[in-house]
């Protein structure tokens, strides 16, 4: 144990001087994509990060009938009131920083009050298009309902690519992470006044698994930029990918992530990054066969988890060439750059306080991305191990105690 926080300290200042230059190639690219994507204008006006293409309602409850949709996907909660929500299409930025957009879920407390703070809601992996918040009745649209009902204004990115979002997703991409959820509060705001409603730019932030990368790349993101308009009150992730080369990596061979699950994080990961960084010119170089052959296919958007799993191996090694798999154990050249840009979302210093929700019998994300978050973070971040519970079973027992202390931090009204 003294060993592995030797290591840590010795690698502290290394590992923050590779983010920082990976933030700063990182500016640049974004500041020359958007030079290029001035350029798609429409009627001649530059689009605008946030601005609301279409809102579409997708659900109008009483109490009573909150109380009942929350239940049968049992999240036992007081339910105070009834709320709205909306499937809202929008505007923001492309991982090469042109204009594209994207969807989210906005919902609405019912009620008297009309000013009110915001809680951001990340989820985690999907594969379907369908299986966003704003398309689907069921799981994380639940979880985002969940804070409706305590009285907050709620949103939950569908990242790029999912939901109504044109092309594929980058899947655990922090920079789009960060830019499709800050240009979704962007667009809250607007539904909200056309609601009658406010938001009063306090926001609250949570995420789980993949959505707890994203949850701290939003709130690095609100923290950095207060033309945002927002002021960050608490950060509640759970069991998120935070260090991607330090934990994720090396777990997904070792045996500390389930191999199954290893497998599909390495093959989305990999298809996705090669759109963005070109790690491959053919599948075939990174993929053995007949996986090589399927891959991209099964990530499609249109594949659920189920086909997708039962098309790729049972083992990283019988996934990925020789080459691939020494690159992914040792990464250089593009592959370096595709985790370190999404390697730092820890990287900062919050005023606020940061809760990061852990087990210590995660199979999928190992509870070290937390400890090293923490260790990043400084003295306003804490992790609390939930128990030896599985991976899909912490984001049930976090969001609950996440509600309640954002109950202390910024009360609904």
């Amino acid at each position: 144990m003294a060993t592995e926080e030797n290591f840590r300290s010795a690698g502290s200042s290394s590992r923050r001087a590779i983010r920082s230059s990976a933030a700063l190639v990182a500016a640049l690219a974004l500041l020359l994509g958007g030079l290029v994507g001035c350029g798609a204008q429409r009627d001649g006006v530059t689009p605008a990060p946030g601005e609301v293409v279409s809102v579409t309602q997708v659900l109008g409850a009483t109490t009573e009938q909150t109380a009942a949709y929350l239940n049968q996907w049992t999240i036992q909660t007081p339910v105070r009131n009834g709320v709205d929500a909306y499937r809202v299409v929008y505007r923001t930025s492309a991982p090469d920083g042109a204009d594209t957009t994207a969807s989210g879920l906005v919902v609405l407390p019912r009620g008297e009050a009309r000013r009110l703070p915001v809680v951001s809601y990340a989820h985690g992996t999907i594969v379907r298009k369908d299986e966003a918040p704003s398309a689907d009745a069921e799981t994380d649209r639940a979880r985002t309902v969940l804070f409706a009902a305590a009285g907050y204004a709620a949103v939950a990115p569908d990242y790029l690519g999912l939901g109504e979002g044109p092309g594929s997703h980058p899947y655990a991409h922090a920079p789009t992470e960060a830019s499709a959820s800050a240009d979704l509060l962007l667009a809250a705001r607007a539904v909200a006044e056309r609601e009658g409603r406010e938001l009063d730019g306090t926001l609250l932030v949570t995420g789980f698994s993949q959505g707890g990368q994203a949850a701290m790349a939003l709130a690095q993101r609100v923290a950095a930029e207060p033309s945002l308009g927002f002021t960050l009150a608490g950060v509640a992730a759970v069991s998120g990918p935070y260090a991607l080369q330090e934990v994720q990596k090396p777990a997904a061979f070792d045996g500390r992530i389930t191999p199954r699950a290893a497998v599909l994080y390495i093959a989305y990961w990999l298809t996705a990054m090669n759109r963005i960084y070109h790690l491959y010119d053919d599948p075939s170089e990174a993929f053995q066969p007949p996986y090589a052959e399927r891959v991209e296919q099964l990530f499609d958007g249109r594949h659920d988890i189920l086909a997708v799993s039962t098309g790729l191996p049972a083992t990283p090694r019988e996934l990925l060439t020789p080459r691939f798999q020494e690159l992914a154990l040792d990464p250089t050249g593009a592959a370096l750059r595709a985790m370190t840009d999404s390697d730092g979302v820890c990287d900062w210093t919050p005023r606020a306080p940061v809760r990061l929700y852990v087990s210590s019998a995660d199979r999928s994300v190992p509870a070290a991305n937390a400890e090293l978050c923490r260790a990043d973070l400084g003295d306003r971040a804490s992790v609390i191990d939930l128990g030896p519970v599985d991976h899909s079973v912490t984001v049930r027992l976090a969001l609950p105690q996440a509600l309640a202390w954002f109950g202390e931090l910024a009360p609904a009204p």
